[in-house]
């Protein structure tokens, strides 16, 4: 009986779904069907924000003509206009004075937050917390709904390995497994359940693809990688993203193996909206459709519009290429106007799905607004994000976590009294000044004496999102007083790195050591007084060797946002045992880079350290830190791995004992090899792991489950295949302390 119920609900909840669609799909098409060529082509253009809607029209210049297609239908979407006020008005303008009034889409880069802002999205990946991950986003999206925006150009699911491109910090990390369990739970954070939702916004999957593996680290620059190395590394996240319902992609700036992707045919048709079956919306990147031209591609602005809509680019964004050259391309035969049509069904579904034609001004709400902004449970929840993503590198002699009575604490570095910069890059829609510092955090707690010493300098100017940081290297007025402050103290702490403007877009660094006069600080601080605990603020893996060999206590803070202070004064004294594994791979040196824990054995291995295997002749080949590590104030111990073939399933179990005297989290992680494969396949990788919370002494059978999805791979031809073999079973801590046994799977 239950079952028959069950089934006659479901049966009514699919009916209920296909009106729904079908009702969707007769509305698009009888609003395309009056729609001149001029009105399609126009819902394709969008405009960055060019004048304040609640003031006079612009009357001169690029400011009037953009107003002028506004009015006049010719735009369909906006983004950098944010407030209610705002965007009521410029709503308004579209709605009411164009002739058939299909409202705008308003976009934002909502990366990790709006007002109030999470840890940035590499810090976030650190946590391994998937649920928080989630909830972060979804805080994020009220925030950002709440101002008029219900679209983001969120999350970046580009996998890299170098940590030289400054939007490694916008990203999930180095590896597929974790990057696209990442990119599904932003996504379903931003869209929520329902995203006609007022507290929703659309996600958008980003940069398809290939953008990460950007030659020298260098910001938009060529990716030149094969075709395996696309299949089974770079595409897999997107995939994740279409099965998760994302509503939108962007294309990048980048070539991918010679040839822009923004005029890639094969990744947005073929694969795509062909093969993967995705129904939404492509966006093309800042005025990536123009930048075909310079690319040596397009022979001019009418070219790369032919060439961007043929590959399935929907929308242009600033570049002007579709309102300047679409409609001619299409009247005079270049283009068919059935692919105009297919990109605009895919804008008006969008607008549809997010309920902008029952209602324009659904997130156009000034007491949401008033009340959601800053709010006070959503800085409770960054907070508890921050200090998931908080990663102990090193802890000799338990120097942590600190007494909270009785202690001297000389507390030093610029960073440590900042309240800008730990809001790292991508917060376009924040205040300066608003986060908490490490000083004022550790203020919090009143049982120590904490002197702060500036020493140098790390930066000279005031920067911002468009002005580079310049990097202090010679003013060193402050070290002298910093050193004289650590020398009688019982502990020292250091915050160091990069400020929050020295990653993201455009922040590629061919040096990732500590910037300006930091190490010098740190040495001479340390030849003072040896009990020093280095905090380390950034924004992406930095070279830290003589820190790791000397420091005795290493805190990888990251950019935690709006409550940084409280959440490193927290696990510095103790209050919360930090669970964060490193999401990328830290290398030795400079030379390693791109380094990533699942490489390729070459056809000499080295493993009997001649000269003639495979090695470098100056520096051990291992990192300085792995993927996946991280220490806790407590201790565990892995035994009992134990696996069972069911059918075409591996079941892998194994123990994890809390051997120490506090309750502490735990990141299990599960690690295969091919032993031999039609591709070879790397060392290692990633295919499951879980994180769970253990009591003093307490065990516990962690159990995985690996099916043919997770066993099998890509041909370089993009087929995805599974095939029998020896597979190496490995599970850990982290990506290179596993125990390991071997199956043969059939």
């Amino acid at each position: 009986m239950q079952k028959t119920l069950l089934s006659i609900l479901a049966a009514a909840w699919l009916c209920a779904a296909q009106a729904q669609t079908d009702n969707m799909d007769q509305f698009i098409e009888d609003l395309l069907s009056k729609m001149t060529l001029e009105e399609k082509v126009g819902q394709m253009n969008q405009y960055s924000g060019f004048w304040e809607a609640t003031g006079p029209a612009p009357s001169a210049g690029n400011a009037k003509r953009k107003y002028e297609d506004l009015r006049n239908g010719r735009v369909g979407s906006v983004l950098n206009v944010r407030g209610v006020e705002e965007v009521r008005a410029m709503q308004k303008l579209v709605v009411e004075e164009s002739r058939l009034g299909i409202p705008l889409i308003f976009a934002s880069d909502i990366i990790h937050g709006y007002k109030t802002l999470a840890p940035i999205p590499l810090a976030e990946a650190a946590s391994w917390d998937l649920k928080a991950i989630e909830a972060s986003a979804r805080m994020a999206a009220t925030e950002a709904s709440a101002t008029g925006v219900s679209w983001t150009f969120a999350p970046m699911m580009d996998i890299s390995r170098d940590a030289r491109w400054g939007r490694v910090m916008e990203g999930g990390g180095e590896d597929t497994y974790l990057g696209s369990a990442i990119a599904a739970a932003r996504i379903r954070g931003f869209q929520g359940e329902d995203l006609s939702a007022n507290n929703t916004i659309m996600a958008c999957a980003k940069h398809f693809a290939g953008y990460g593996f950007a030659q020298s680290g260098l910001d938009y620059y060529t990716a030149d990688i094969g075709t395996a190395t696309l299949h089974n590394t770079v595409l897999p996240p997107f995939r994740a993203a279409v099965e998760a319902g994302v509503g939108s992609f962007m294309n990048g700036f980048n070539l991918l193996n010679g040839q822009p992707v923004t005029g890639s045919s094969y990744l947005q048709r073929d694969l795509l909206k062909g093969d993967w079956g995705f129904d939404g919306v492509v966006v093309s990147d800042w005025a990536s459709i123009a930048e075909m031209e310079e690319h040596g591609y397009s022979e001019d602005l009418k070219a790369a519009a032919k060439q961007a809509v043929t590959a399935g680019s929907d929308i242009d964004m600033e570049s002007y290429a579709y309102i300047n050259h679409l409609q001619d391309l299409v009247e005079s035969g270049a283009v068919s106007e059935s692919l105009v049509d297919d990109a605009v069904r895919r804008i008006l579904r969008a607008k549809y799905k997010l309920g902008l034609f029952e209602d324009p001004y659904r997130y156009c709400n000034e007491e949401r607004e008033e009340e959601l902004l800053y709010n006070e449970a959503h800085q409770e929840a960054v907070l508890d994000m921050a200090k998931k993503s908080i990663v102990l590198l090193k802890n000799e002699g338990n120097l942590l976590p600190l007494k909270k009575e009785g202690l001297k604490i000389t507390l030093i570095g610029q960073l440590a009294n900042d309240k800008t910069s730990p809001l790292g890059s991508w917060r376009i829609g924040s205040d300066d000044g608003t986060a908490v510092s490490v000083l004022e955090g550790l203020s919090a707690y009143e049982g120590n004496e904490v002197t702060f010493a500036e020493g140098p300098k790390l930066w000279a100017n005031e920067p911002t999102f468009v002005t580079p940081v310049e990097v202090n290297t010679t003013d060193r007025t402050g070290m002298a007083e910093a050193i004289e402050a650590a020398q009688n103290a019982d502990v020292v702490i250091m915050v160091l790195g990069e400020h929050g403007f020295m990653s993201g877009e455009a922040r590629s660094r061919t040096d990732i050591s500590l910037p300006g006069l930091q190490q010098e600080l740190l040495e001479k601080v340390y030849e003072n007084n040896p009990n020093v605990v280095l905090v380390l603020n950034n924004g992406r893996p930095l070279t830290i060797p003589w820190a790791a060999e000397r420091i005795p206590a290493i805190v990888e803070a990251w950019q935690l946002g709006s409550q940084t202070g409280h959440a490193v004064a927290q696990v510095l004294y103790g209050d919360y045992n930090p669970s964060g594994k490193l999401p990328m791979t830290f290398p030795r040196n400079l030379g390693q880079v791109p380094i990533h824990y699942n490489m390729h054995n070459t056809g000499r291995p080295n493993t009997k350290g001649d000269v003639f295997y495979t090695h470098y002749i100056d520096s051990p080949l291992s990192p300085l830190f792995p993927f996946g590590y991280g220490l806790s104030y407590t201790t565990f111990a892995y035994d009992n791995l134990r696996t069972n073939l069911r059918g075409q399933s591996v079941e892998v179990t194994v123990k994890l004992t809390n051997t120490g005297d506090r309750a502490g989290e735990e990141v299990v992680q599960l690690y295969i090899r091919d032993r031999a494969a039609s591709v070879v396949r790397p060392t290692k990788e990633l295919k499951g792991f879980e994180k769970l919370m253990l009591q003093p002494g307490e065990s516990r059978t962690v159990a995985f489950r690996l099916t043919p999805q997770e066993l099998g791979f890509y041909m370089p031809d993009g087929q995805f295949v599974t095939e029998p073999g020896t597979f190496d079973i490995m599970v850990g801590p982290n990506s290179s302390d596993l125990l390991q046994m071997t199956i043969e799977w059939k």
